[in-house]
């Protein structure tokens, strides 16, 4: 973690003293932000991951504003943080931090989170359900080292489970992934037997299979009886795949749920640069692979109106927007952690 962090949960001075960080009720209630008079046209792109919550917040903003125009395009992270870097985008998602090899100069951008999930296990293995996975096995499966279902090793964590002795069939993301980067983050850290590392693309197992966005891995373990990978509980949920519990850094087995993220942000230490890292938090009821998603914005912008259009949205979403999260499987953010996104907000010029 970069730079002085700050705990989760700790209370943040404000002089916007926002009241509305946990959300409000109505479309109302977010005019009252003062958008109604904006008009104008925002283009950005970047992560699958939270693409679910923001497709939805963009089409309720639009009654809030509507005269401003919002393209949001799921690329993923990697090529968000690219577009964005190379000045294609007025702001990019991503559910990674900016590396050395993005395209994106140091000190150019600030990071603005918005809302939190899970990172499903999902699997397609008729007749089992409830699965459990410890972590080590995990590791142990993703990295190829565990090949069928009935090896002894899930067994042991499943012993009324009929297992067959199925071949297991990894499916990861092809393209450059913040849901990539968080999973394996999770069992880089979590676990001694990870030992491909972490990052928006890693190189799997050679007999892997490889899908573009959350929909595209989630497409491959619906088609493929066997197979296992990780995907946003979103597009897991609407494409009705079957999860695994995973162990959790108290030991217990913890299915992805919203409840479950909710804890797991809880432990979490936020960076002076407002990146944190929720994976593996303890707590009992906490599911370890909670990730985080930002949006990333111009320190500067040439165009003032530019500007003015970023801010309010943003400002909104970390607001009223906030209401419309767990509709769409996602955690909104604590109320400090939105009060010190809301303060970062600020710090754009124009």
């Amino acid at each position: 973690m970069r730079g002085k962090v700050l705990p989760l949960l700790a209370a943040s001075a404000l002089a916007l003293g926002v009241a509305a960080c946990g959300g409000g009720d109505s479309a109302d209630d977010a005019g009252n932000t003062g958008t109604s008079d904006l008009s104008g046209e925002l283009t950005a792109s970047g992560a699958s991951f939270p693409d679910a919550y923001y497709q939805v917040a963009i089409e309720a903003y639009a009654e809030v504003a509507p005269e401003v125009v919002i393209n949001y395009n799921s690329t993923g992270s990697g090529t968000g943080k690219k577009e964005f870097g190379e000045g294609l985008t007025d702001f990019a998602g991503t559910d990674s931090l900016v590396g050395d090899d993005d395209p994106v100069e140091p000190g150019s951008f600030l990071y603005v989170p918005t809302v939190a999930a899970p990172i499903t296990v999902s699997y397609n293995l008729p007749g089992v359900e409830g699965l459990q996975l410890g972590q080590e096995t995990l590791a142990q499966i993703f990295q190829g080292d565990i090949e069928t279902w009935n090896d002894p090793a899930i067994a042991e964590a499943n012993p009324d489970a009929e297992l067959p002795d199925t071949p297991i069939t990894i499916a990861h993301r092809s393209d450059g992934s913040g849901t990539t980067t968080n999973f394996t983050k999770f069992l880089d850290e979590a676990t001694e037997s990870w030992e491909l590392g972490s990052g928006d693309v890693v190189e799997w197992p050679s007999d892997s299979q490889g899908g573009e966005k959350n929909t595209g891995v989630a497409s491959i373990i619906q088609q493929t009886e066997g197979a296992i990978g990780y995907v946003d509980l979103a597009d897991a949920t609407g494409s009705e795949l079957v999860f695994a519990a995973v162990e959790n850094a108290d030991g217990e087995f913890v299915m992805p749920s919203i409840a479950g993220t909710t804890a797991g942000l809880e432990g979490a230490e936020v960076a002076e640069d407002l990146s944190y890292n929720p994976l593996n938090a303890a707590g009992a009821d906490a599911y370890p692979i909670t990730a985080p998603t930002y949006i990333l914005v111009r320190t500067s912008y040439e165009d003032p109106q530019t500007a003015e259009l970023v801010k309010a949205f943003l400002t909104w979403l970390l607001t009223d927007g906030q209401a419309l999260a767990e509709d769409e499987f996602f955690a909104p953010l604590p109320d400090s952690l939105a009060e010190q996104a809301l303060a970062q907000l600020d710090k754009i010029q124009s």
